[in-house]
């Protein structure tokens, strides 16, 4: 029974050695944890919010993207820092969000009505981008990057 119960200490032992290394690991890798200050340019009016997402492949062009930040609208120029992005390749995705409803709302024809944008100014032909076009390294601790809202709607 006691050696039982020593085998059973030494696993519990080492089990507790690995939490303890998987935190510091989990603690080093939140430390390097970087702010993406995005600068989003074109902004029509002070009505709402920028909102700007940072997409992974997977979640790209979608609502489900992992970092998120808003800052409220005001005309020409607004900065919104996402905090705390692992490093990484990521694409940037924002609107201004005139009416605060946090939907990109479209017209009949799925135009968005709002101002879209996306990093490096991807260019979109015929339908959105593709990631490979927005993607961007985020490995610094503070990493900066434009991008333009376009209004693909008359205003």
């Amino acid at each position: 029974m006691i050696p039982r119960l020593l085998r059973n200490a030494r696993r519990f032992a080492a089990g507790g050695w690995l939490a303890a290394l998987g935190f510091a690991l989990a603690t080093a890798h939140a430390a390097a944890a970087a702010d993406l200050s995005v600068t989003v340019a074109n902004v029509a009016n002070g009505q709402g919010k920028v909102l700007v997402a940072v997409c992974t492949p997977e979640t790209f062009l979608g609502p489900n993207c992992p970092y998120t930040a808003a800052e409220p609208a005001r005309p020409g120029s607004v900065t919104v820092v996402v905090h705390k992005v692992p490093p990484g390749t990521y694409a940037v995705q924002a609107f201004h969000d005139e009416n605060q409803n946090l939907e990109l709302d479209r017209n009949f024809l799925g135009l968005p009505k709002e101002g879209i944008g996306f990093s490096n100014d991807a260019p979109m032909r015929f339908g959105p981008p593709r990631y490979a076009d927005a993607a961007l390294a985020v490995a610094e601790s503070k990493t900066r990057t434009p991008l333009t809202l376009r209004y693909l709607i008359e205003r």
